[in-house]
């Protein structure tokens, strides 16, 4: 089925294939790739749109001397295929197994770490100016998506590329692929003869032949630079590259192999910044895929490649992102002042009904989490109320903005954080494991912690009443199942809510009463654990402000405490308890369950934290040898 790739174990191996035969891998590399996902699950339209490229562009460079950089790295299953790990992409994405984005420490081939986007330039142009600075010859090529490019980083790194670095102009390919346009007439045979012509040697001689002549009449000069630059722009976009000081090649078929290796081979040759424009389409080769590349974006789980995604299941349970999409809806219906803000997440965040219901009041920025931030921060100052829809994760990227535009001058701003805490197959990248840490140490901001999907409702409520920004976060997927009461609830402001208490006249003699005090949707793995030990169960609701007063009633009636959030322990909730403990003089045993100071790997989110101790099992394991608690009640056995 595979004669050629199965032979294909490095990119080396590669090189020694003659050029016919490299349409015949890459369509087998397409059907193993799409075999792959959907037996694992992951990103699909996006691997099977980079096939070709992935192809020629380890065909042409010297791999791994010369460095390629995948922007955001959810399109590189085709590259880890050729490099080395084929037999092991039936584990993708899964505890243990090949990781979903490029991983340094997975392969000598994956030259940088990625998984959130614009990142590419700015690392591959450091990556060739630290070859001029060592006296090395090695290219370093950056491949960045349009969505990608949509980010002030990217253009800062642009910006930065076209100066001298170490003395001269680095050797950097910036290679954009094109996947929101359709291959039309601009990209065909012309074009890409045009392409391998502007590339060549002999464009650039004679172009630069002409230059050295016109220098002498500065006027002529100046007015062949603006011929040439419009003469270009009739065949290619590329005007605002120049500007950047790259020299700027394409469009050209990203799928067309015999116009993309000469034209790589060309660019591999030149010195100083080089810009190729390659136009591909996601899920290309697979008919299903290219009709609906957002559906088939990325599998959730196993599917039949002849059937496509399976539909959604009516009997499935409300997703936390779905809930939110709801409530989201629903409130702008009461309240004509909300908007509703996301950095180019409108299926992920669950905001697709709300831009079909009120259009006027959608704003997808484009992958910007600072713009989001701080245009919200603009929407409130003339009395909207925004709503920031946004993974926990991403709002790393705009947490100066949150202290500075929006915190400082404590304008009224809800921050919707999906996917907080463990993720798990997209990994260490995209998990919230920081968002409690870094939002509760800033000023006028609170931070809500749900413990359920009815509860994510009634937080979201609350948080929107305020008029100080508040911070609401909650996992990704479902949780406990509980049904959603409709009505806009709001929770009596910083209480927490005593879920179980003690029953004490069936305890044990000398068990130690314990309290556990859960923020967020742990409080359902920690509820056997306060059964079986006969425990107090306390649903904080809040993680800022706190509960003090319920904190050191707590304290004082037992014997010892437990803190469980899925969140960093540094810094976070359990640290926020500490904290209280202190200031008021209370000494009492405290055990902090949370994420551990390390990056959580990637993996179905039960498995990853059954592994870090967050399951039932492990919480009340963690109790019983920090405190030394037998079951506590005499009809549970030993």
């Amino acid at each position: 089925m595979d004669a050629l790739l199965s032979k294909i174990d490095s990119p080396a191996e590669l090189r020694c294939l003659p050029r016919t035969q490299l349409p015949a891998l890459a369509s087998e590399l397409r059907q193993f790739v799409l075999d792959t996902v959907s037996q694992t699950g992951g990103h699909l339209g996006s691997n099977l749109g980079t096939v070709e490229l992935t192809i020629a562009l380890h065909y042409v460079f010297d791999t791994p001397h010369d460095r390629i950089v995948w922007d955001v790295g959810h399109q590189t299953y085709p590259h880890k295929v050729l490099t080395g790990r084929r037999e092991r992409m039936h584990t993708l994405r899964q505890l243990d197994g090949v990781a979903g984005f490029p991983k340094r420490d997975e392969s000598e081939y994956d030259a940088f770490g990625t998984a959130h986007s614009s990142t590419s330039i700015s690392a591959a142009l450091g990556m060739a100016v630290a070859a001029q600075l060592k006296g090395e010859r090695r290219r370093a090529v950056a491949v960045i998506g349009d969505g990608a490019m949509t980010a002030g980083m990217a253009f800062e790194a642009l910006n930065n590329a076209g100066f001298a670095h170490a003395g001269q102009p680095a050797d950097l390919l910036v290679v954009l692929n094109d996947n929101d346009m359709s291959i039309s007439p601009p990209v065909g045979a012309l074009n890409g003869y045009l392409a391998r012509l502007m590339s060549g040697g002999f464009y650039t001689a004679a172009r630069e032949g002409v230059k050295g002549v016109l220098k002498a009449a500065p006027p002529l000069f100046e007015l062949a630079r603006r011929l040439e630059e419009h003469a270009k722009g009739m065949v290619a976009p590329g005007t605002i590259f120049e500007e950047f000081g790259f020299n700027y090649v394409g469009p050209i078929d990203g799928h067309d192999l015999d116009s993309l290796i000469p034209t790589l081979e060309n660019l591999r040759d030149k010195k100083g910044p080089q810009f190729l424009h390659v136009v591909t389409k996601k899920g290309y080769g697979y008919k299903l895929a290219e009709a609906d590349p957002v559906k088939y974006h990325a599998a959730s789980g196993r599917f039949d490649p002849a059937k496509g995604f399976p539909s959604a299941s009516g009997s499935a349970k409300a997703t936390f992102t779905q809930v939110f999409g709801q409530w989201l809806c629903d409130m702008a219906e009461a309240d004509d002042k909300l908007v509703g803000i996301t950095p180019a997440m409108r299926e992920g965040s669950g905001m697709v009904e709300f831009h079909q219901r009120f259009p006027r009041r959608y704003f997808d920025v484009g992958i910007a989490e600072q713009h989001a931030v701080t245009f919200a921060a603009g929407l409130a100052c003339e009395g909207m109320k925004p709503v920031v829809a946004i993974y926990s994760t991403f709002l790393q990227r705009g947490y100066d903005q949150f202290i500075h535009d929006v915190a400082l001058q404590r304008l009224p701003v809800v921050f919707a954080l999906d996917r907080a805490g463990v993720v798990g197959a997209d990994g260490p990248t995209h998990a919230g494991a920081y968002d409690i840490a870094f939002v509760r140490c800033i000023p006028h901001c609170s931070l809500l912690a749900p413990s359920d999907e009815n509860e994510c409702r009634q937080a979201l409520t609350t948080a929107y009443r305020q008029d100080h920004p508040v911070a609401v976060r909650y996992p990704r997927g479902s949780g406990s199942g509980a049904a959603v009461d409709k009505s806009f609830t709001v929770w009596d402001w910083g209480k927490g809510l005593v879920r179980r208490r003690p029953r004490t006249a069936e305890r044990r003699p000398g068990t130690p009463r314990l309290a556990i005090l859960a923020f967020g949707t742990l409080l359902h793995a920690a509820l056997p654990a306060a059964e079986r030990l006969d425990a107090t169960l306390v649903d904080m609701r809040f993680v800022k402000p706190l509960d003090e007063a319920l904190v050191l009633e707590l304290a004082r009636s037992h014997d010892g405490l437990v803190t469980v959030e899925e969140g960093c322990v540094s810094g976070g909730a359990g640290s926020a308890v500490l904290e209280c403990l202190a200031a008021a003089g209370v000494q009492v045993p405290l055990l902090v369950l949370g994420l551990p100071d390390e990056f959580t790997e990637h993996g179905d989110p039960a498995k990853v934290l059954a592994r870090l101790g967050l399951d039932a099992a492990g919480i009340e394991q963690s109790i019983r040898q920090r405190f030394g608690a037998r079951p506590a009640l005499t009809a549970v056995a030993s």
